[in-house]
């Protein structure tokens, strides 16, 4: 009953983090048709800007304001962690009705406006406009090639010239596919299934939004006679572009007007495909080349694992077997290389509980990533549903907390020999990565309070996810712990001598283990380079099946390489394997924010401001650091187990 009751509460939880609003999409299962001059009213998110990476309010600019005044959407987890701020706007659509209309004309603007207009259009700040769920669209010619862009600028300075001129009028296009609808469909409900007759086709029949883009210009009207139109009156239709003279300046008491025009046009598009054009992606090729050239190093490190286990370990265990009690007793006082450190392979490490530790929350962040991007490749998380991903990163991250405590507290017990202390091993493993992002996040989140960026977190916020944290994640990793203490610990298959035995000098161990983490890193460096680019250049990304491929690839690659260097210490009398088996692979990680480094100087370098650049290095620490958990958890338990089974396979006294 419990149980229960337990599970009823997680359910609950998940369903309001990542549900809260109508958000929640999956691709063809909910459409939304309108009828004929039905009215449907634009949204505003947040400002953002691949130059600075702060988003603020669309109303912290002189923008005309709906009448009902601002009303915020609702917003999920991801959302308000992402920073953005979804708002009403007053840009009316009414369906199939072609029109050109007039909003507002501002008081005139003063030097505060002026500067706040400038700089926004120096900062390359785009407006992001939602039309049922669809981002905007605009389309720019550079080169002969045509590139699409979501949103609009709120400014532009044309070339040789300082002057800045504002967007105040925009002519937009929706496209709409008529839908019909059949004689007799079958719909699943929430609670069961519906038969909708052909007498009722004609009240689902509509008109579906497919497509909604804009062209974004610079109108100069007169204020005057604008100021005698009242919101949603008529104005003359206007070409785009037009010549700068004819254009609005942003100049101290200059009246801006705002207008729009509409234009619906029929499209084949049909309501399942209307996202293609955002998430389709150019250069499959480079990703292929990506997955072939690491089926390359997993083939090269597989040949090398290959001759360790069946030309060296099987050969020397098999002459150890065929050899009677007299010649193994004379072999093993010539013993050398791994079968030297027999006694020690097992001898516990330098800051055992800290390894725990890191162990435990490596699987849980691998566990997180791995189910989050199989739900995503399989098209559970789609973009529509704006914070889902991230979201439902966090609602995983918290339900592993169980498997977390629990691999920490049954390798401690393997390595202690005992239970006791693991109630702190547990804590620890439940404080230790959250522990670290909370900090960091805390320091960025006071440099945006300070430029009123609508990415800083409210304080409620704050303490909503501190309340999670300590109410789900802490309390499962605890229970998780307590599972630990019952499962059997693993057995060592050889004793541990009393006395450490001496260590030969080795020059270049730690260098050897460094450059180890080239491998891993030669796996994921290209996707890193689009996952980047969707991150911090307002693109989409949406090729999970390529990335799951990827970290499967990642995952097998950093196993390997683990295995290699922890035989060659091992063969080379280095007990000492237990952390070297996690650098080997965990320091991906460092080359992975180096890669982050490069990228911010030589591809972000439009990139302006000493916050924005903290915020790229803050959040580029906080996902090293993930990997390097996550990657170093693969290879310290791939190399335990190849310990364990190659010392398990031979009996030395």
């Amino acid at each position: 009953m419990a149980k229960g009751w337990v599970f009823s509460a997680l359910l609950v939880v998940f369903l309001v983090l990542v549900c809260p609003s109508e958000a929640f999409y999956l691709p063809g299962s909910y459409m939304h048709t309108y009828r004929q001059r039905e009215e449907i009213w634009a949204k505003v998110n947040s400002l953002t800007s691949i130059e600075t990476e702060l988003p603020f309010s669309y109303y912290s600019l002189p923008y005309c304001r709906p009448k009902d005044g601002i009303k915020k959407s609702a917003e999920n987890l991801g959302e308000l962690l992402m920073g953005d701020q979804i708002d009403n706007s007053p840009y009316r659509f009414r369906i199939n009705v072609n029109e050109s209309l007039y909003l507002c004309t501002t008081n005139p603007l003063d030097e505060g406006d002026v500067k706040l207009l400038k700089q926004r259009s120096r900062d390359l700040y785009q407006v992001n406009m939602i039309l049922d769920n669809l981002p905007v669209r605009r389309f720019t010619e550079q080169n002969g090639v045509t590139i699409q862009w979501t949103g609009y600028p709120i400014g532009y300075t044309p070339e040789g010239t300082s002057d800045f001129y504002i967007i105040n009028h925009l002519k937009f296009k929706v496209l709409v596919h008529k839908y019909e609808g059949s004689k007799v469909r079958v719909v699943g409900t929430g609670e069961g299934m519906e038969v909708i007759s052909e007498a009722d086709s004609d009240a689902k029949s509509g008109f579906e939004i497919v497509g909604f883009e804009v062209v974004p210009c610079s109108v100069k009207r007169d204020p005057e006679a604008m100021s005698k139109l009242t919101m949603y009156d008529k104005v003359d239709s206007v070409n785009c572009p037009l010549e700068l003279e004819k254009s609005q300046l942003i100049r101290e008491k200059e009246k801006i007007s705002f207008t729009y025009e509409v234009e619906f046009v029929n499209s084949d598009i049909r309501w399942p495909s209307r996202w293609d054009a955002y998430l389709k992606m150019e250069g499959a090729k480079i990703h292929w080349f990506s997955i072939m050239n690491s089926l390359m190093v997993i083939l090269f490190l597989a040949g090398i694992v290959f001759v360790i286990f069946l030309r060296t370990v099987r050969r020397d265990l098999t002459r150890y077997e065929e050899l009677d009690k007299e010649s193994q007793a004379q072999m093993n006082e010539e013993l050398s290389g791994w079968k030297l450190v027999v006694g020690d392979v097992f001898r516990e490490p330098t800051s055992s509980k800290l390894l725990c530790v890191m162990i435990g929350d490596g699987v849980q962040i691998l566990g997180m990533a791995i189910v989050t991007i199989l739900f995503a490749a399989f098209g559970f998380m789609s973009p529509a549903s704006r914070g889902m991903l991230l979201t439902g990163m966090i609602v995983l991250y918290m339900l592993l907390g169980v498997v977390a405590g629990y691999a920490a507290v049954r390798l401690w017990r393997t390595v202690k020999g005992t239970s006791e202390g693991w109630r702190s091993v547990s804590w620890s493993t439940a404080c230790f990565f959250p522990g670290i992002v909370f900090i960091v996040l805390t320091v960025l989140n006071f440099m945006l309070w300070a430029r009123n960026s609508t990415g800083a977190l409210p304080i409620s916020l704050f303490f909503g996810l501190l309340s999670l944290w300590f109410c789900i994640s802490v309390s499962l990793t605890l229970l998780g712990g307590f599972f630990g203490t019952r499962a059997e610990p693993i057995e060592f298959p050889v004793r541990t001598n009393q006395i450490p035995r001496e260590i030969p000098t080795k020059k270049y161990s730690w260098l050897f283990i460094f450059g180890a983490g080239t491998l891993p890193f030669g796996t994921l460096f290209i996707e890193l380079f689009f996952i980047l680019s969707s991150i911090w250049l307002g693109r989409f990304y949406y090729v999970f099946g390529f990335l799951l491929v990827v970290l499967l690839l990642l995952v097998v690659v950093c196993a390997e390489v683990s295995v290699v260097l922890t035989y060659m210490h091992l063969c080379s009398e280095d007990w000492r394997w237990w952390w070297k088996a996690f650098f080997a692979s965990g320091t991906v990680a460092l080359y992975v924010f180096l890669y982050s480094i490069n990228y911010l100087v030589f591809d972000l370098r439009s990139l302006s401001g000493p916050v924005s650049a903290m915020l790229y290095i803050g959040y580029s620490f906080i996902v090293s650091l993930a990997i390097m958990l996550a990657t170093g958890t693969v290879g310290f338990l791939t190399s335990f187990s190849f310990v364990h089974y190659l010392f398990s396979s031979v009996k030395i006294d």
